[in-house]
């Protein structure tokens, strides 16, 4: 577009616009109409790119692009679409029932032993044997977490404790500080064979959740499992894969050097078998 005659050319940087803003306010009344016209046009056009110039690089200066963003928001979001409904499904029966109390109670009761039988492991070596320290911790915290976890467990579906508690505690601590004063090898295979167990253990729960707990929907045209038995497998499954990362761990750490091995390992088997198997009932 051609320039009007009689234009006011001006640099336009953020010095001049103050200069010319001070000519402009001090001299708009005694300026002729041309000269002044062109004066506004050149101040108003100093004054958007000075202040354009402040803003970020990033800065969105149309109002339909800030539209458009909200608009595909939403899009993505899907805001009219109505959540799925879950699936309901039959009562469990009162066998099933049980069986998921009993899930509740053993595995509340065995997490509380592993969370006790760590603290054993822990006060004896955790400052003779500094380099144990780290890895006896990272395991007692996961066993912290399970027994949390279980106890959350326990409280939603009201299921009674072992009435053997005291004993699953101070059994445990006796058996994780006994092994441990042996010798760091000795409380590694006491580790070997708890994990060895447990793990055991999480697979046969996992399995009996598998094959005997396909519900019947409301309307009986399909079977499936409800959100809170998914969740529960889920959990187990977690933990035991954990519990078998502490089996691992303890076979690094020379378990198999204990003195004497095969009579520690087997003898600690028994007794976590044992203990299961009155969990469940007591």
């Amino acid at each position: 577009m051609p320039k009007p005659k009689n234009a006011l050319h001006i640099p336009i940087n953020s010095a001049d616009s103050a200069i010319l803003t001070i000519v402009f306010l001090n001299h708009q009344h005694t300026l002729n109409p041309p000269l002044l016209r062109n004066i506004q046009l050149t101040w108003m056009i100093t004054m958007i790119r000075s202040s354009a110039r402040a803003l970020k690089p990033n800065r969105h200066f149309s109002v339909l692009s800030n539209l458009g963003k909200k608009h595909s928001a939403k899009e993505v979001a899907h805001p009219d679409e109505e959540p799925k409904p879950l699936t309901k499904f039959k009562p469990m029966s009162e066998a099933q029932l049980a069986y998921l109390d009993r899930v509740v109670r053993v595995d509340q009761a065995g997490e509380l032993g592993a969370n006790y039988i760590y603290a054993g492991q822990y006060f004896v070596l955790a400052n003779r044997y500094p380099h144990l320290k780290p890895v006896l911790q990272h395991m007692w915290d996961q066993e912290i977490h399970h027994h949390n976890t279980f106890n959350d467990l326990q409280f939603k579906r009201r299921v009674r404790p072992s009435l053997l508690t005291p004993l699953w505690k101070l059994g445990a601590f006796v058996m994780g500080s006994g092994t441990a004063i042996l010798s760091p090898e000795a409380a590694m295979a006491c580790t070997e064979a708890v994990e060895t167990v447990i793990g055991g253990h999480y697979n046969d729960q996992l399995r009996v959740l598998s094959n005997q707990y396909e519900l019947e929907t409301e309307d009986g045209k399909e079977k499936g499992q409800s959100v809170e038995l998914k969740n529960l497998q889920s959990t187990i499954k977690e933990f035991r894969d954990e519990e078998l990362e502490h089996l691992q761990t303890a076979i690094d750490y020379d378990s198999h050097k204990a003195v004497p091995y095969m009579l520690l390992t087997e003898g600690i088997k028994g007794v976590c078998r044992v203990a299961i198997w009155t969990a469940e009932r007591i």
